[in-house]
C-alpha cells in the first residue's frame, strides 16, 4: 500500500497538518525536547508518556504517524478538520477499525536549511514539508519489509546539506526512494528527473511531491540506465551503496542494496556518471568504499577517480572495522540478538566471511565530488575529514569549486598580482610557552565549512595579516622580505603554495 496522491485531498491535507501545527518545532513543543531526542534514537516510551497527558489535537498525527500507534476515529477527525479519517483512509493514509484508527504510512515534519540562498540578502533557504514513508520498526515492532521505502535518515540529510545550489536546467535523483534529494533540487533547477529501481519508492515520492506543491520527472529503473542520452547540470545519488553479502541469511533491502558485490555499486557511479554530465556539470553521492589489507583507501577510490576522466574530490567521513559496519546495518534492517538471535548470529557471520574472502580491513563512508572538465583534468582530491562539519557544506564545497578553477588559471605571478581578503570565519591562536615572546606555534583556524585549522609560520602569519584587498601579494611578499632581511623569490617560494591553499580552502577569498 503507498498513498495516492490526489489533488483535492493533498490541498486538505497539507492545510490540514500546517494548521494543527505539525511541524518540527510544533512536535518538540508538545512532547519536549527529552522526548524529542529519544524519538531520534528510536526511543518511543518518553513521547508516548508526553502524549498520554496532552489533549491537543497534534497529539493523535504524533501518536499515529510517528509512533504507529492506534488513536481514536474522533482525535483524528480534530486533527485533520478539513480532511477527516475519510479522506485520509482514500489517501492510504490509514486504516479504521471502528473507533479506532491506524497509520499506515509514516508521514513527518521535514525542516533543513540545504545552502540554497535565498532572497536578496543571502539568508540559507529554508525548507518545510512533510514527507510520507512505510513505518519503520519503532511504529511496527519488526524487521523491515525488503521493499521498505526509507524517510529522511542521517544519510539523506548529508546529501542535502552537501550539496551544491546554483541555478540550473536540469537535476539528475539517482535512487531518490522518497524523493528528498529531487524535492531540495527542485527549488533550483528548471526541471528534476528522479529515478529509481522501486515502484514503491516512486509512488511515494510523487506523493511527497504533490504535499510539497512540487514537480518531478519520476521514471522507473536502476541508477543510470533511465537516463541514457541525456545530460544534466547536476546529479546526486544517496545509493544504494551498503555493501551486503550475497547471501540467503542476509535479505536484500532495495533502499540500500545495490545488488552488487562489495563495493562495486560505488564504483561504476563514480566510474559511469559522466556519460549524463552536461560540461561543467558536477555530481556529488555519498558512498562506501572498502579497504583492503596493503592497500589504502585513498589508492582504491583514486582509480576510480583516474577511470572516471572527471574532475574529482573525495572526502571520507568515517572508518568502521567490518565488525562495527555488520553490526550497524544488521540493526538498521531492524534484526537485533534480543529478537532474533539465530538470524543476528547468522547475518553477522555472512558478513564477516564475506569481508574476509576480499580481505577487507575497514570499511570507509564518505563524499564524492565530480565535476566533468571542459578540458584537461585539474582536480585529484582525496582527504580525510572525521572532525565536526558546519552544515549545510554545499556553499563550502560550491566556494572550494569555484577557487580551484580559479588557481587553475593562474600561475605564481598571476597569483602575486591579485589582491586578497582573509574570510570572516578565519581567526588566528598563537600558542606560546609562559614567559616567551613570540609564538611556538601559530594556527589559522576556519569558523564554517570544514572547520580547517593551519599551521602558518611568521612569513605566511604575517601575509594572511596584511591581506585586506588593499595590496596584492607580491606586494605584501615585497614587503615581508624587507622586514625580515630575505630575498623576496625566497619570501614567494615559502608561502606561495600555502596560499593556493587557503584560497582553495576558503581562508582566503579574492577582494
Amino acid at each position: 500500500m503507498t498513498p495516492q496522491p490526489d489533488p483535492t485531498l493533498v490541498d486538505r491535507l497539507r492545510d490540514d497538518l500546517a494548521t494543527t501545527g505539525f511541524s518540527v518545532v510544533g512536535v518538540e513543543e508538545l512532547i519536549g525536547p527529552m522526548a524529542a531526542d529519544a524519538l531520534h534514537r528510536e526511543e518511543s516510551v518518553p513521547a508516548r508518556r508526553a502524549l498520554a497527558e496532552s489533549n491537543d489535537p497534534l497529539a493523535a498525527l504524533v501518536g499515529a504517524f510517528l509512533l504507529g500507534a492506534t488513536v481514536d476515529v474522533a482525535d483524528l477527525d480534530e486533527a485533520l478538520p478539513t480532511l477527516g479519517v475519510d479522506g485520509a483512509e482514500q489517501l492510504g493514509l490509514v486504516e479504521s477499525d471502528g473507533d479506532d484508527v491506524r497509520a499506515l504510512v509514516d508521514l513527518r515534519p521535514y525542516a533543513a536549511l540545504d545552502g540554497q540562498v535565498d532572497g536578496p540578502s543571502g539568508e540559507q533557504g529554508e525548507v518545510d514539508w512533510w514527507i510520507a514513508s512505510d513505518l519503520g520498526e519503532l511504529a511496527t515492532g519488526s524487521a523491515l519489509r525488503t521493499d521498505h521505502v526509507l524517510g529522511v535518515g542521517g544519510a539523506s540529510t548529508t546529501l542535502a546539506q552537501v550539496t551544491i545550489r546554483p541555478q540550473v536546467g536540469r537535476v539528475l535523483d539517482l535512487g531518490t526512494g522518497c524523493g528528498i534529494q529531487a524535492l531540495h533540487a527542485s527549488r533550483h533547477a528548471r526541471h528534476v528527473v528522479a529515478t529509481d529501481i522501486s515502484q514503491r519508492a516512486l509512488d511515494f515520492a510523487r506523493f511527497n511531491a504533490a504535499l510539497a506543491g512540487a514537480t518531478l520527472d519520476l521514471r522507473l529503473g536502476s541508477m543510470l540506465e533511465p537516463a541514457v542520452g541525456e545530460a544534466f547540470d547536476l546529479v546526486v545519488s544517496n545509493p544504494p551503496f551498503v555493501i551486503t553479502p550475497r547471501s540467503a541469511d542476509v535479505p536484500a533491502y532495495e533502499y540500500r542494496d545495490g545488488g552488487r558485490s562489495g563495493d562495486a555499486i560505488v564504483r561504476e557511479l563514480i566510474t559511469g556518471v559522466g556519460a549524463v554530465l552536461a560540461p561543467g556539470g558536477v555530481a556529488q553521492l555519498l558512498g562506501n568504499w572498502e579497504v583492503r589489507r596493503g592497500e589504502s583507501w585513498d589508492e582504491r577510490v583514486g582509480q576510480w577517480l583516474d577511470e572516471s576522466g572527471l574532475d574529482g574530490w573525495v572526502v571520507q567521513r568515517e572508518l568502521q572495522d567490518p565488525a562495527q559496519y555488520a553490526e550497524t546495518w544488521i540493526r538498521d534492517g531492524g534484526t537485533t540478538p534480543e529478537r532474533e538471535p539465530d538470524a543476528w548470529r547468522a547475518r553477522y557471520g555472512a558478513w564477516l566471511d564475506d569481508f574476509a574472502s576480499r580481505d577487507v580491513e575497514s570499511v570507509g563512508f564518505g563524499i564524492v565530488t565530480l565535476r566533468k572538465p571542459t578540458g584537461a583534468v585539474t582536480l585529484r582530491r582525496l582527504e580525510e575529514v572525521t572532525g565536526t562539519v558546519q552544515q549545510p557544506l554545499g556553499p563550502a564545497i560550491a566556494a572550494a569549486l569555484d577557487a580551484h578553477a580559479w588557481l587553475a588559471e593562474r600561475d605564481d605571478a598571476a597569483l602575486a598580482a591579485a589582491r586578497l581578503v582573509v574570510a570572516p570565519d578565519v581567526t588566528e591562536e598563537r600558542y606560546l610557552t609562559p614567559g616567551a615572546v613570540d609564538p611556538q606555534v601559530v594556527l589559522l583556524r576556519q569558523g564554517g565549512g570544514f572547520g580547517r585549522a593551519v599551521q602558518a609560520g611568521t612569513a605566511l602569519a604575517g601575509l594572511v595579516g596584511a591581506c585586506d584587498g588593499d595590496l596584492s601579494v607580491g606586494q605584501i611578499v615585497g614587503a615581508l622580505a624587507a622586514l625580515l632581511g630575505v630575498a623576496a623569490d625566497d619570501v614567494a617560494a615559502d608561502v606561495l603554495p600555502s596560499v593556493r591553499g587557503l584560497v582553495r580552502d576558503g581562508l582566503l577569498t579574492t577582494a
